[in-house]
Protein backbone atom coordinates (compact mmCIF):
# COMPACT_ATOMS: atom_id res chain seq x y z
CA UNK A 1 0.00 0.00 0.00
CA UNK A 2 1.62 3.37 -0.89
CA UNK A 3 1.48 6.24 1.89
CA UNK A 4 -0.75 8.40 -0.62
CA UNK A 5 -3.97 5.30 -0.71
CA UNK A 6 -4.24 6.72 3.04
CA UNK A 7 -7.08 9.45 2.65
CA UNK A 8 -8.67 7.59 -0.33
CA UNK A 9 -8.68 4.42 1.87
CA UNK A 10 -9.46 5.40 4.78
CA UNK A 11 -13.46 3.56 4.69
CA UNK A 12 -11.90 0.35 3.48
CA UNK A 13 -9.55 -0.44 6.55
CA UNK A 14 -11.93 -2.72 8.45
CA UNK A 15 -9.91 -5.19 6.25
CA UNK A 16 -6.84 -5.07 7.66
CA UNK A 17 -8.36 -5.51 11.40
CA UNK A 18 -6.78 -2.29 12.50
CA UNK A 19 -9.33 -1.97 15.56
CA UNK A 20 -7.94 -4.80 17.01
CA UNK A 21 -4.88 -3.08 18.13
CA UNK A 22 -3.80 -5.96 19.24
CA UNK A 23 -0.66 -6.86 20.98
CA UNK A 24 1.07 -10.17 22.32
CA UNK A 25 -0.50 -10.97 26.32
CA UNK A 26 0.90 -8.08 28.17
CA UNK A 27 3.19 -8.00 31.38
CA UNK A 28 3.35 -6.21 34.14
CA UNK A 29 6.53 -4.13 34.22
CA UNK A 30 8.80 -4.61 37.16
CA UNK A 31 8.85 -1.80 39.58
CA UNK A 32 12.34 0.53 39.50
CA UNK A 33 14.79 -0.86 41.83
CA UNK A 34 17.42 1.70 41.83
CA UNK A 35 18.73 4.80 40.12
CA UNK A 36 20.85 3.89 37.05
CA UNK A 37 23.78 6.14 35.39
CA UNK A 38 21.83 6.28 32.38
CA UNK A 39 18.66 7.47 34.04
CA UNK A 40 17.81 10.90 35.49
CA UNK A 41 15.82 12.18 38.39
CA UNK A 42 12.96 13.22 36.02
CA UNK A 43 12.85 10.49 33.79
CA UNK A 44 12.29 8.55 37.23
CA UNK A 45 9.73 10.97 38.14
CA UNK A 46 7.94 10.55 34.69
CA UNK A 47 7.97 7.12 34.56
CA UNK A 48 7.06 6.27 38.51
CA UNK A 49 4.15 4.22 39.37
CA UNK A 50 0.35 5.55 38.75
CA UNK A 51 -1.48 4.03 41.63
CA UNK A 52 -4.35 6.85 41.56
CA UNK A 53 -5.35 5.81 38.13
CA UNK A 54 -8.58 3.56 37.96
CA UNK A 55 -6.42 0.69 37.48
CA UNK A 56 -3.25 1.38 39.22
CA UNK A 57 0.08 1.32 36.87
CA UNK A 58 3.16 -0.34 37.91
CA UNK A 59 6.43 1.99 37.65
CA UNK A 60 8.77 1.39 34.38
CA UNK A 61 12.60 1.30 34.93
CA UNK A 62 13.80 3.88 32.60
CA UNK A 63 16.69 2.41 32.44
CA UNK A 64 15.41 -0.51 29.74
CA UNK A 65 14.34 1.85 27.64
CA UNK A 66 16.36 3.50 25.20
CA UNK A 67 16.79 7.40 26.08
CA UNK A 68 15.93 8.65 22.55
CA UNK A 69 12.50 6.86 23.49
CA UNK A 70 11.76 8.18 26.77
CA UNK A 71 9.87 11.03 26.85
CA UNK A 72 11.71 14.49 26.33
CA UNK A 73 10.81 18.34 25.22
CA UNK A 74 13.16 18.50 22.07
CA UNK A 75 13.91 21.13 19.03
CA UNK A 76 11.39 20.69 16.74
CA UNK A 77 11.20 23.41 13.95
CA UNK A 78 8.18 22.91 11.92
CA UNK A 79 5.55 24.88 9.60
CA UNK A 80 2.95 22.50 11.12
CA UNK A 81 0.59 24.35 14.06
CA UNK A 82 1.03 23.83 17.62
CA UNK A 83 -0.79 20.72 19.02
CA UNK A 84 -0.39 18.61 15.82
CA UNK A 85 0.75 15.03 16.42
CA UNK A 86 3.00 14.13 13.67
CA UNK A 87 4.36 10.51 13.88
CA UNK A 88 7.27 9.42 11.90
CA UNK A 89 7.12 5.63 11.17
CA UNK A 90 10.86 5.46 10.13
CA UNK A 91 12.53 7.24 13.26
CA UNK A 92 9.65 5.45 16.00
CA UNK A 93 9.12 8.81 17.31
CA UNK A 94 5.64 10.98 17.76
CA UNK A 95 5.89 14.49 18.09
CA UNK A 96 3.40 16.57 19.91
CA UNK A 97 3.91 20.26 18.51
CA UNK A 98 4.63 23.12 21.04
CA UNK A 99 5.65 26.77 20.94
CA UNK A 100 8.66 28.21 20.12
CA UNK A 101 9.82 25.77 17.74
CA UNK A 102 9.60 23.09 20.47
CA UNK A 103 7.88 19.78 20.43
CA UNK A 104 7.37 17.15 23.18
CA UNK A 105 9.03 13.87 22.10
CA UNK A 106 7.42 10.38 22.34
CA UNK A 107 8.84 6.70 21.53
CA UNK A 108 6.23 4.79 19.88
CA UNK A 109 6.20 1.21 19.07
CA UNK A 110 4.53 0.44 15.56
CA UNK A 111 2.83 -2.88 14.60
CA UNK A 112 1.92 -3.79 10.38
CA UNK A 113 -1.02 -1.85 10.74
CA UNK A 114 1.20 1.27 12.28
CA UNK A 115 3.66 0.78 8.75
CA UNK A 116 0.61 0.45 6.30
CA UNK A 117 -1.21 4.18 6.21
CA UNK A 118 -0.02 7.94 6.10
CA UNK A 119 -1.37 11.35 5.43
CA UNK A 120 -3.31 13.28 7.48
CA UNK A 121 -5.89 12.80 9.79
CA UNK A 122 -7.98 14.18 13.37
CA UNK A 123 -8.44 12.83 17.20
CA UNK A 124 -12.03 12.09 16.29
CA UNK A 125 -12.62 11.20 19.96
CA UNK A 126 -10.43 10.50 22.98
CA UNK A 127 -11.13 7.87 25.77
CA UNK A 128 -9.68 6.43 28.92
CA UNK A 129 -9.28 3.12 29.57
CA UNK A 130 -11.38 1.97 26.36
CA UNK A 131 -12.77 -1.21 25.65
CA UNK A 132 -11.13 -3.08 23.20
CA UNK A 133 -13.28 -4.96 20.25
CA UNK A 134 -11.26 -7.44 17.53
CA UNK A 135 -13.04 -7.25 14.51
CA UNK A 136 -14.25 -10.17 12.87
CA UNK A 137 -11.31 -10.67 10.62
CA UNK A 138 -9.62 -11.50 14.06
CA UNK A 139 -11.52 -13.20 15.31
CA UNK A 140 -12.03 -16.07 12.48
CA UNK A 141 -8.12 -15.93 12.75
CA UNK A 142 -8.20 -16.66 16.95
CA UNK A 143 -11.62 -17.98 17.38
CA UNK A 144 -10.94 -17.71 21.38
CA UNK A 145 -11.22 -13.49 20.78
CA UNK A 146 -15.01 -14.64 20.36
CA UNK A 147 -15.49 -13.60 23.84
CA UNK A 148 -14.66 -9.98 23.17
CA UNK A 149 -16.74 -9.94 20.31
CA UNK A 150 -18.91 -6.54 19.44
CA UNK A 151 -22.27 -8.70 20.44
CA UNK A 152 -20.06 -9.69 23.55
CA UNK A 153 -20.18 -6.05 24.46
CA UNK A 154 -16.14 -6.26 24.05
CA UNK A 155 -12.90 -6.66 26.60
CA UNK A 156 -13.45 -4.74 29.46
CA UNK A 157 -10.75 -1.88 30.52
CA UNK A 158 -7.66 -2.58 32.33
CA UNK A 159 -4.15 -3.70 32.51
CA UNK A 160 -4.64 -6.72 30.29
CA UNK A 161 -6.55 -4.83 27.89
CA UNK A 162 -4.49 -3.97 24.29
CA UNK A 163 -5.86 -0.54 24.38
CA UNK A 164 -3.91 0.00 27.15
CA UNK A 165 -4.91 3.23 29.52
CA UNK A 166 -5.54 6.06 27.09
CA UNK A 167 -6.91 6.00 23.63
CA UNK A 168 -6.92 7.96 21.00
CA UNK A 169 -8.98 7.65 17.93
CA UNK A 170 -7.95 8.86 14.15
CA UNK A 171 -10.93 9.82 12.16
CA UNK A 172 -10.47 11.27 8.59
CA UNK A 173 -13.77 13.25 6.88
CA UNK A 174 -15.88 12.05 9.84
CA UNK A 175 -15.09 8.60 9.72
CA UNK A 176 -13.25 5.99 11.99
CA UNK A 177 -10.05 5.23 10.07
CA UNK A 178 -9.92 2.11 13.00
CA UNK A 179 -6.45 3.47 13.78
CA UNK A 180 -5.66 3.79 17.43
CA UNK A 181 -2.65 5.70 19.23
CA UNK A 182 -3.08 3.95 22.42
CA UNK A 183 -0.97 2.92 25.74
CA UNK A 184 0.78 -0.97 26.06
CA UNK A 185 2.52 -1.55 29.55
CA UNK A 186 5.00 -3.32 26.82
CA UNK A 187 7.69 -0.97 27.49
CA UNK A 188 10.35 -3.18 25.64
CA UNK A 189 8.20 -2.98 22.55
CA UNK A 190 9.00 0.77 22.01
CA UNK A 191 11.10 1.68 19.12
CA UNK A 192 10.52 -1.47 17.45
CA UNK A 193 8.40 -3.25 15.03
CA UNK A 194 5.86 -5.63 16.46
CA UNK A 195 3.83 -8.07 15.49
CA UNK A 196 0.17 -6.70 14.98
CA UNK A 197 -0.85 -3.29 16.75
CA UNK A 198 -1.20 0.59 15.65
CA UNK A 199 0.95 3.72 17.11
CA UNK A 200 1.67 2.35 20.86
CA UNK A 201 3.46 4.08 23.98
CA UNK A 202 4.33 3.22 27.46
CA UNK A 203 1.63 3.31 29.52
CA UNK A 204 2.57 6.60 31.43
CA UNK A 205 3.59 8.50 28.31
CA UNK A 206 0.34 7.78 26.63
CA UNK A 207 -1.24 9.32 29.49
CA UNK A 208 0.70 12.66 29.27
CA UNK A 209 -0.19 12.59 25.67
CA UNK A 210 -3.89 12.49 26.23
CA UNK A 211 -3.59 15.10 29.10
CA UNK A 212 -1.82 17.57 26.17
CA UNK A 213 -4.25 16.84 23.24
CA UNK A 214 -7.66 18.24 22.23
CA UNK A 215 -10.28 16.29 20.31
CA UNK A 216 -9.80 17.48 16.68
CA UNK A 217 -6.48 17.92 17.03
CA UNK A 218 -4.73 17.61 13.81
CA UNK A 219 -2.69 14.43 12.94
CA UNK A 220 0.62 13.93 10.07
CA UNK A 221 1.66 10.23 9.75
CA UNK A 222 4.90 10.44 7.69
Amino acid sequence: MSKRTFLAGAAGLSSLALAGCQTARPQVAAPVEQLQPSVSPSDLTAYRAMPGERFPIPAVDPSKVPEQFRRQLVSYPTSENVGTIIVNTNTFFLHLVQENGMAMRYGVGLGRAGFEWSGRAHVGWKQEWPKWTPPDEMIARQPELEQYSALNGGMPPGLMNPLGARALYIFQGGRDTLYRIHGSPEYWSIGKAVSSGCVRLIQQDVIDLYGRVTTGAPILVV
